[in-house]
């Protein structure tokens, strides 16, 4: 049997001064030599390299089925049943007070930018969008209120408020990546799943916060300011999508658009308490995004139950004539995505992986696969081999990619972040032998993850191996460099960006301080409507808290 290999690790956390040392270090052709052979071995790239892969790279994860035998027949997903004592307001809940003439999507656009202003000007800010603007907000929100007036409303989404990432493009905006020197000029086209959601009379907010050109898994950003957790404003929202988790947990938006390549979307749901849906490789279209990296990546939804997920998910996915990469995928599923009875439904789960975490977060999760198992789930012990080179291979890949998307804005290194910097630097210092290794590894990690759902259905784990961390003190200004902290926090969602597998993160409950806790559930190529049924299931039984920034709009 194979020994798990994942290893915590007990690094120094850099900030303030010591991080600038250590990056410009790290920047000198003198001194880099120095160092980079140590923070390589470290890394496990050295391991990497000395290791032999028979198989042939594998380029962009892209995992064309056969046709269904019969075409499964396909429903518009219903938001209205939710869970009884629900504190979060939903997509329904919008739907229905406009509906009934309780309200207006005027009024609520009203209220959305009050309450996005009083945050930003409460000590310590929120600071979940980069940028708003009023007049367009507000002349979204008057032609949905005439479509309701007519009684005409183009969805369940019309007139209900949604946060963009800043990595998507949204008209009349800029699509800057989280920087003050990319994307400067408005853009004049929605990317797709922007324009999907429009067709469907979104009520686009603006653009929400991110980790600058998401390069960590934290909420700081050296040019919009530090996103923070709405369920203590002392703790992190983890990244890269920070605002819009933020801005959902925060009661901004029921629903957010994310981008997620190394856990990106899945990382901020989980701590600020929050669903997170990374859809298989290739389901959503990229057009009109700035692509992170251009074969982990992938859009998706964060929302404040299981329901807005499935709802935007539906809406967004599917071919695009405009992106190849979604042209391999089978028709969209969201069959059964509320069915509540797992009969049938084997979950896998591998002890030493599942319990390489905080023990709260441990204890929380073995809560709900006793929960999951008494809705009729069958639980079975799995062994996933070669973990640790699949993340040294995901952390190739996505630092190299990163290096090369931001080359062309070299002339603005002085202007990054120091964390940013170092990042960058570190990618720039990957070979192509380390590059072709980690695409023969993620051949082999696809190989390994087919042979395990041979016997399972889905398999569980934590979603974050910790609940939020607290943001160092003396990281305000110039953010901070913790991989210590950022390996916990990653460690159980780099596999299905590597093989392009679908993940959902969900709620299971709060820790002793009242942070969240969360559950990722992944699947097979192209089966999300499986990862929505069992996150679905749990959120029947888990009773969800409100945090202490909450705004209630509606």
């Amino acid at each position: 049997m194979s020994e798990y290999d994942l290893k915590s690790l007990r690094l120094p956390k850099l900030s303030g001064l010591n991080l600038s040392l250590f990056r410009s270090i790290v920047e000198s052709p003198t001194l880099r030599p120095l160092f980079m052979g140590s923070l390589l071995k470290n890394g496990g790239i050295i391991d990497l390299r000395k290791k032999t892969i028979e198989e042939p790279p594998t380029l962009l994860p892209l995992v064309a089925l056969e046709p269904e035998p019969e075409p499964v027949k396909q429903f518009p997903v219903d938001v209205r049943p939710r869970p009884a004592n629900f504190p979060f307001k939903t997509i329904a809940d919008y739907t229905e007070a406009y509906s009934s003439g309780k309200t207006t999507p005027l009024e609520v656009a009203e209220k959305v930018i009050f309450s996005i202003v009083s945050s930003d000007q409460s000590r310590p800010p929120l600071r979940a969008f980069i940028a708003l603007y009023r007049d367009d907000v507000l002349a979204q929100a008057q032609a949905s209120t005439d479509r309701y007036k007519a009684g005409k409303p183009l969805s369940f989404l019309d007139g209900v408020p949604v946060a963009v990432k800043d990595e998507l493009s949204l008209a009349p905006y800029p699509t800057t990546f989280g920087t003050s020197y990319i994307g400067q000029e408005p853009v004049q086209e929605d990317s797709t799943v922007v324009a999907r959601l429009r067709a469907a009379g979104a009520l686009l907010l603006g653009k929400a916060n991110m980790h600058e050109v998401g390069t960590n898994p934290d909420g700081f950003n050296a040019h919009y300011g530090l996103a923070r957790n709405p369920y203590n404003k002392a703790h992190d929202t983890g990244g890269s999508s920070s605002g819009s988790a933020a801005a959902v947990a925060a009661g901004f938006c029921p629903l957010a658009l994310g981008a997620d390549g190394g856990g990106s979307i899945r990382i901020p749901a989980a701590l600020c308490g929050q669903v997170g849906l990374k859809p298989t490789f290739g389901r959503l279209s990229a057009y009109g995004a700035m692509t992170l990296t251009w074969s982990l990546d992938q859009l998706g939804p964060i929302g404040a139950s299981v329901g807005d997920v499935a709802l935007a998910y539906q809406l967004m996915a599917g071919v695009d004539p405009l992106d190849g990469n979604t042209q391999y995928q089978p028709p969209v599923r969201v069959d059964g995505w509320n069915n509540p009875d797992l009969t049938g439904i084997t979950l896998g789960i591998y002890p030493a992986w599942f319990e390489h975490a905080n023990p709260q977060v441990v204890a929380m999760g073995k809560v709900m696969l006793r929960t999951l198992s008494e809705a009729g789930a069958t639980l079975k012990e799995v062994v996933i081999p070669e973990l640790d080179m699949m993340r040294v291979a995901h952390a190739v890949t996505i630092l190299a990619d990163l290096a090369a998307t931001t080359q062309p804005y070299a002339g603005h290194k002085k202007e990054q972040g120091e964390a940013v910097r170092l990042s960058l630097e570190l990618g720039r210092n990957m070979t192509a032998f380390d590059y072709i290794q980690s695409q023969r590894m993620r051949t082999k990690a696809i190989e390994i993850f087919q042979k395990v759902f041979e016997e399972v259905d889905v398999i569980l784990s934590p979603a974050t191996a910790m609940t939020a961390p607290k943001i160092p003190t003396n990281g305000m200004s110039t953010g901070w460099s913790d991989l210590s902290t950022d390996t916990e926090l990653m460690r159980y969602v780099f596999p299905a960006n590597l093989t392009g597998l679908p993940a959902i993160a969900f709620p299971v409950g709060y820790d002793e301080a009242g942070l969240p806790v969360g559950m990722q559930a992944m699947g097979r190529h192209w089966e999300e409507h499986l990862l929505l049924r069992v996150a679905y299931t749990a959120e029947q039984t888990v009773e969800r808290r409100l945090p202490s920034t909450y705004y209630p709009n509606l």
